[in-house]
């Protein structure tokens, strides 16, 4: 029979994982059956090690002690700020998931840096960015395809550097520029709950048809000193490759991405100013899409009318549903359709409400696109775009953006169907056992192909562009958030990182799997997680804490291990694994049941459960003394 714990004992859990972890004593779990070393958990702590050893290398490759990234500086879509710091966007969140604090630290110093290089940098034809292409330490205007990308990195540092005031300061600084009057013309009109234009930021939206000019940037000579990503090769190729990209007047669901400055901000404040306007853009994007007929419209004029800035039509304008380009290189026909970027923000809003309207309406959507299939050549074909002729852009899968997440959102059976052939979800399902070490050996050769192609790299400052280094990052993080946390890779999203788990080492008080212990989620219900840990040192115990989804939105109601079962109530657990130990352990879960907060499990502060209380979330502390008092006491 399984060792039920009593009341008082589980009582006595709660109080401790709801208390400061500074003082905490007892363990909830104590892994003390040795375990044969996984070759997963081996392979997982050498990537997180060459990711470490790898950013080192490529940081002194391309950028300077100011941490500004050594290139030819320019404005635009093929190669602007965005790309620049594009270049570290992985590395928060491999410190969030134990990599080594190198990472950190050369992440903080490029993100000063770029900030400064790009606030210095100044175009000299394009109007927008002639007085500095940042402004107040963001983008003047531009496109949320490119706002994302650049945003990416810093959006992770709420995992790594809660506390750290310029963080925080920024956060909200950011977030402010889209709630009414953020900016002097302002990015976001409540009275009809759009964002104004597809180019916004900190100067506010751009209310005329942009040029090909404002998407390109300042003319260059390509010809034997650059090596452009996007095919052409010519400024005037460039030029000609956003021709047509005018047409940015009005709301796109791209704009949904800005969702997350207000996610981050709401959960490093508590300030309900940010969570209410998130739901509210939302909210009208849902009433778009069911005005719509279930399709989601990707052009809402100034007025708030579906399709007003693009004469009468939902799928007009640039990155639009009938959005498609020719390529002046080839001549041949690119479609351009970005509405997918909106997923986003119904993430966002699922994540601070539990509310499944926000899934469902997605899913919905694939739905009705994939009922317009039909049978071309002897072949079932499916949409993704749609025009003034109807649907096309035929494709023989199923369209099927979202449905990952869609399906992890949900965790319903008929959703996974949808991701069968995932090769995660196939082995979360018990299907494809040797996915664990096969990933991880593929992030190392990934890791190995990458730094030998940057050790060949021809390119000098003079001849290097800000999207150069991009095919040169030495990272591989999908296979790790998906083993250590059982979540989803936000890739260059600017999302938050969706999981059901987050691991934080107590001793050195930073987030992560502390050293030597590995972590590998084996399965995912909608009410429980499966998971293997192991301590991978013979020799010393460790310490970890365990919380139940990234920003502690799900709880714990109960864990089993061995023949051990311990019902309780808690965001957070303490584990201590002997040595050379190790342990599967089934976790029940109750989902998106708290407030998302970002902190640390020792500054001590809950936040309300859904729906949030009257008024702001308490703070955590704002500055970073008792990180750094944890590391002088033995921390690593």
């Amino acid at each position: 029979m399984k060792r039920i714990v009593t009341a008082v004992t589980a009582a006595l859990l709660i109080s401790t994982v709801r208390g400061s972890f500074a003082d905490a004593g007892t363990p909830d779990i104590v892994i003390d059956s040795p375990m044969v070393l996984p070759a997963w958990a081996l392979l997982q702590r050498a990537v997180l090690k060459a990711h470490g050893d790898a950013i080192e290398e490529f940081y002194e490759r391309y950028f300077d002690s100011r941490g500004f990234l050594k290139c030819v500086e320019r404005w635009g879509g093929d190669d602007g700020p965005d790309d620049a710091i594009e270049c570290c966007a992985d590395w928060t969140l491999l410190y969030a998931l134990g990599a080594d604090e190198r990472i950190l630290q050369r992440y903080l110093t490029a993100w000063s840096g770029h900030l400064q290089q790009y606030t210095q940098a100044r175009t000299v034809q394009v109007p927008l960015a002639r007085e500095g292409m940042y402004f107040r330490e963001f983008p003047v205007q531009f496109d949320w395809v490119h706002l994302g990308e650049g945003l990416t990195a810093f959006n992770m540092q709420g995992l790594c550097t809660p506390h750290d005031a310029d963080y925080r300061r920024r956060a909200l600084q950011f977030a402010d520029l889209y709630l009414p009057d953020g900016t002097p013309e302002p990015n976001y009109d409540p009275e009809h709950r759009i964002i104004r234009s597809l180019f916004n930021g900190s100067r506010g939206p751009l209310l005329r048809k942009a040029t090909a000019l404002d998407w390109a940037g300042d003319p260059i000579d390509v010809a034997g000193r650059f090596r452009l990503h996007h095919g052409e090769q010519s400024y005037e190729q460039m030029l000609e490759h956003f021709v047509d990209y005018t047409d940015i007047v009005g709301d796109h669901p791209q704009n949904l991405r800005a969702t997350s400055l207000a996610f981050h901000a709401y959960a490093l404040s508590g300030d309900r100013r940010y969570r209410d306007w998130l739901l509210e853009y939302v909210d009208a994007w849902m009433e778009r899409t069911r005005q719509n007929r279930g399709i989601i419209p990707t052009n809402i004029g100034l007025d708030g009318r579906i399709g007003s800035a693009a004469d009468g039509k939902w799928y007009g304008g640039v990155y639009g549903w009938g959005f498609t380009v020719r390529v002046p290189q080839t001549g041949r026909l690119a479609n351009r359709n970005t509405h997918h970027l909106g997923l986003v923000g119904f993430g966002n809003a699922l994540l601070l409400t539990g509310d499944f309207r926000y899934v469902d309406i997605w899913r919905d959507m694939i739905g009705i696109i994939n009922s317009q299939a039909r049978r071309i050549d002897g072949r079932m074909m499916y949409p993704s775009m749609y025009g003034d002729q109807g649907w096309y852009g035929w494709q023989p899968r199923p369209y099927a953006s979202g449905a990952l997440n869609i399906w992890y959102w949900s965790m319903r059976s008929d959703d996974r169907q949808a991701v069968s052939d995932n090769p995660w979800v196939r082995f979360l399902a018990g299907d494809n056992p040797s996915w664990p070490t096969q990933v991880l050996q593929q992030a190392l050769e990934t890791i190995r192909q990458r730094v030998q192609q940057m050790r060949e790299d021809p390119t000098t400052p003079d001849t290097r562009l800000a999207d150069d280094p991009l095919q040169y990052r030495p990272t591989s993080v999908e296979g790790l958030v998906q083993q250590i946390t059982g979540g989803l890779s936000p890739g260059t999203s600017s999302g938050p990182l969706h999981a059901r788990l987050r691991w934080f080492d107590p001793v050195a008080r930073r987030p992560g799997l502390p050293p030597d212990t590995a972590c590998l989620v084996t399965g995912l219900t909608d009410e429980t997680v499966s998971l293997t840990v192991v301590n991978t040192d013979p020799l010393h115990d460790r310490e970890l804490v365990m919380q139940m989804g990234t920003y502690g939105e799900h709880e714990c109601r109960e864990i089993t291990y061995g023949e051990t079962r311990l019902p309780m109530s808690a965001r957070m657990v303490t584990v201590r694994l002997k040595p050379g130990c190790g342990a599967d352990l089934t976790i029940r879960q109750k989902r998106y049941c708290h407030q998302p907060v970002l902190r640390f499990p020792w500054d001590g502060t809950v936040s309300p459960a859904h729906p949030a209380a009257t008024g702001p979330v308490p703070a955590a502390a704002t500055d970073g003394r008792a990180i750094t008092e944890g590391r002088r006491r033995g921390g690593q």
